[in-house]
């Protein structure tokens, strides 16, 4: 189940799924439009002349006329897609190019014209002259007519959406869009029943006395999905525990650990290879990181495009400021949010030893680096300040707002020796004097 989960996320953010799904509708329409044109009487055609009087000659005319220029424009389509995607990868982050093949418009305006060349072919080719046999789908003829007509509002839409989609700001807000959904999704997450602190450190010291054998991945690539209640089943069936080497968005490489197992009141044994199999089944390895389960990858795709932007050769600190603001949404987000231990419990015996993330780790891949690329940028330390402030109104937990307390220390030391003038040091001086005692309190 999990891999077939992994599989359809992978198709429905293909570019080619929706196409080829609007494609056969495609046929599916030509052909019952054309059954429907053979089994109705025709008498109604000549009332209409203007619209259904066209002969043969002239109904074959205009729907190859139309079949050509859509499969040009469809054509046009598909260059302005991949220039699209090239331009997004190299300025902004090769990070968003699944956001933009996962993107519905983009799909459905591929299909749409692919879909009226091929209708226009099925019903062309069912046009009969008088010496053969005179039939003319009048009905199907004048749908493609209506489509034809739609394509040239939906070719416009296209260039509208894709002039907008490649803006810093919307690929930007696209990405929080989609962070967001993931954090209502992911946090909380239930594995079992939950351990408190003390009882967790009881049974870790359990589980630290077993013997562990590890079970090797079967292939190489990011650990995008995990079907913990499979792992949590396979523990109490193994009357043992399963300890996770890899997390959600980790990378493991081929034979390489990705799970280890122990028993307990047992002798380690080999694990037959049926358990070792439906184990690693509970893994979906793929060749990049996915947002499903990954909230850190969300934060990574407006990370990477700041730091593009902190770059000498783009130098766009108006970008980066955007991508810091909405970074601090997101971690204003997961600033109440309750953060799973590692560790799961059932019957009083440790089962699950997972890998999870913490805020702490989120604060630091949202942060470090582009405090680390904002050398002599009082803009960007101002505004990385302010993210912080967002943030602690959002939390009163001590051991997190220690964390904020942490990141505007390094904050103020890059500042004092990275900013050139006096002007901007007391800048930032003043703005931690109106942080600082809202993280300490």
């Amino acid at each position: 189940m999990n891999r077939l989960r992994a599989l359809w996320q992978n198709v429905n953010a293909s570019l080619w799924f929706v196409p080829s799904l609007m494609v056969a509708a495609a046929i599916g329409l030509a052909f019952a439009l054309v059954f429907l044109d053979d089994g109705m009487s025709h008498d109604w055609v000549p009332d209409y002349p203007l619209l259904f009087g066209a002969g043969s000659d002239g109904a074959r005319g205009m729907l190859t006329a139309i079949a050509g220029s859509m499969v040009t424009v469809a054509a046009l389509i598909f260059s302005l897609t991949l220039s699209t995607l090239a331009q997004v990868s190299s300025q902004y982050t090769s990070r968003v190019l699944r956001n933009f093949m996962a993107d519905r418009a983009n799909q459905l305006v591929l299909g749409f014209f692919v879909s009226i060349f091929v209708y226009c072919l099925i019903v062309l080719r069912t046009i009969r002259g008088g010496d053969e046999g005179g039939f003319i789908p009048s009905l199907a003829v004048f749908v493609g007519l209506v489509l034809a007509l739609v394509s040239i509002g939906v070719l416009i839409f296209f260039i509208h959406h894709m002039a907008t989609a490649i803006q810093a700001s919307t690929i930007i807000r696209h990405a929080t869009e989609e962070t967001h959904k993931a954090i209502g999704r992911l946090f909380p997450e239930e594995l079992g029943e939950e351990a408190g602190p003390q009882q967790a450190q009881d049974l870790l010291r359990q589980a630290g006395e077993l013997r562990w054998q590890p079970v090797p991945a079967r292939t190489t690539g990011y650990v995008q999905n995990l079907d913990e209640e499979a792992l949590l089943a396979l523990a109490r069936q193994l009357a043992g525990v399963v300890r996770l080497e890899r997390g959600i968005g980790g990378f493991v490489a081929r034979g390489a650990a990705l799970v280890s197992v122990a028993r307990y009141e047992q002798a380690p044994v080999a694990l037959p290879e049926e358990l070792t199999k439906q184990l690693t089944d509970c893994f979906s390895l793929g060749s990049q990181r996915t947002i499903e389960q990954d909230a850190g990858f969300g934060l990574r795709q407006i990370v990477d495009i700041a730091l593009k932007a902190l770059s000498p050769g783009i130098n766009d600190t108006t970008t980066a400021i955007i991508g810091i603001d909405h970074l601090g949404a997101l971690l204003a987000q997961l600033a109440d949010r309750r953060f799973e231990q590692n560790l799961r419990a059932d019957q009083d015996r440790v089962r699950v030893i997972a890998v999870r993330p913490t805020f702490a780790g989120y604060v630091a891949t949202a942060f470090d680096q582009i405090r680390g690329s904002a050398d002599g940028n009082a803009a960007v330390y101002l505004r990385l300040l302010t993210a912080l402030a967002t943030i602690g109104q959002r939390t009163p937990a001590p051991e997190r707002r220690r964390v904020l307390r942490q990141q505007a220390d390094l904050i103020a030391e890059a500042a004092r020796r990275t900013l050139a003038t006096d002007y901007e040091r007391e800048q930032v001086r003043e703005r931690l004097e109106q942080l600082l005692p809202r993280l300490d309190d």
